[in-house]
């Protein structure tokens, strides 16, 4: 078997907090004085079920891990190391997803919270050679106005450029707020040239991926894998050129598929959709990118077919025409290598 970790990839489903090496979380939270709750320190992934209360629960532990992250350094570590470790598997493209309310009391606004973010993409995309865009994404449960605030927000940020903004998303539990409240945000965004890229399609199934795809008009959804148990909103959405941002671990972790082998990889693909896999928010779900792999290994995916993932990965990104291009010939001399290498 190939090497995954030598597989060159793009990750367009990774969460600023989320992110976080779980080391780092231990460093903040001692230099703080922060008792972290045992889930978080401990090595298992989390699981809970898929409804209100697991949210609440995975929730909860994502609100204590993002508490500690506060200051501009502090936010930088989170961004330097989030890239450090994508290069380190393979990843020559990222596309780190945030949202900057959560940070902004800390750094003095929306505005500068952003800019730390795309500062140090820049920084990190320099240092190691894995090219960063940014996703700003707005949260369901916050209010649809804010939505639109953080929308022109990142529309002054747009550009194809290393650290700048190259999409805009909607987060968060997939039951709260009404998609078409949140149309005129994506407008907007749209309008400044940047990728439609909600969540949905998770924790909800076809009939919340349809109005995703009717209001928010996506050029990826974030997971989306409960399209498969609608074969005509699956060809529909193929047929759009929507793309699949897969995070087996996470669907997984979240009660949505009671093993890996259940998630539908394999309908997506056998479907013509292009599947993107990504790691969602590995300092939970103990999953990073290259597990992704492996899960689609485990699944029955042989490495040419691993390959054909990668390159959906690329596609489907907003790299830049000379990082694409080298991204797809690194794959194709990937699949072209000995079989004997380990990954």
């Amino acid at each position: 078997m190939r090497d995954l970790s030598l597989l060159p990839k793009a990750h367009l489903h990774l969460h600023f907090t989320g992110s976080m090496r779980p080391a780092t979380l231990a460093d903040l939270a001692r230099e703080r004085g922060v008792r972290l709750p045992e889930a978080l320190v401990d090595d298992d992934p989390l699981r809970v079920p898929a409804d209100e209360r697991g949210w609440f629960r995975f929730q909860r532990l994502y609100d204590a891990a993002r508490a500690v992250v506060r200051g501009e350094e502090v936010m930088r570590r989170v961004v330097r190391e989030a890239v450090e470790d994508d290069a380190a598997e393979g990843s020559g493209r990222l596309e780190l997803q945030v949202d900057p309310t959560s940070y902004a009391p800390w750094v003095g606004g929306l505005t500068p919270a952003l800019e730390i973010v795309l500062d140090e993409a820049r920084l990190a995309a320099r240092a190691t050679g894995v090219e960063v865009g940014v996703v700003v994404a707005a949260s369901r449960m916050r209010h649809p106005l804010e939505a639109r605030t953080l929308a022109r927000l990142a529309a002054r940020h747009a550009g194809d450029g290393p650290g700048q903004v190259v999409g805009f998303g909607l987060s968060n539990d997939e039951r709260r707020g009404e998609t078409e409240d949140f149309a005129g945000a994506f407008a907007i965004a749209r309008r400044a040239g940047l990728a439609s890229v909600p969540h949905g399609g998770e924790l909800l199934g076809p009939a919340h991926v349809e109005a995703v795809l009717t209001h928010l008009r996506p050029d990826r959804l974030g997971h989306g894998v409960r399209a498969a148990e609608d074969p005509r909103l699956l060809d529909l959405l193929v047929q759009e050129g929507v793309a699949f941002e897969a995070c087996p671990a996470s669907n997984v972790s979240l009660g949505v598929y009671r093993d890996e082998a259940d998630v539908p990889l394999r309908a997506l693909v056998a479907a013509g959709a292009t599947v993107a896999l990504g790691a969602d928010d590995p300092l939970l779900f103990r999953s990073r990118l290259v597990d992704q792999y492996r899960i689609a290994r485990a699944q029955g995916f042989d490495d040419r077919a691993l390959a054909d993932l990668a390159r959906g990965s690329v596609q489907a990104s907003r790299a830049s025409p000379a990082v694409r291009a080298a991204l797809l010939a690194g794959i194709d001399a990937w699949v072209a290598a000995p079989h004997d290498v380990r990954g």
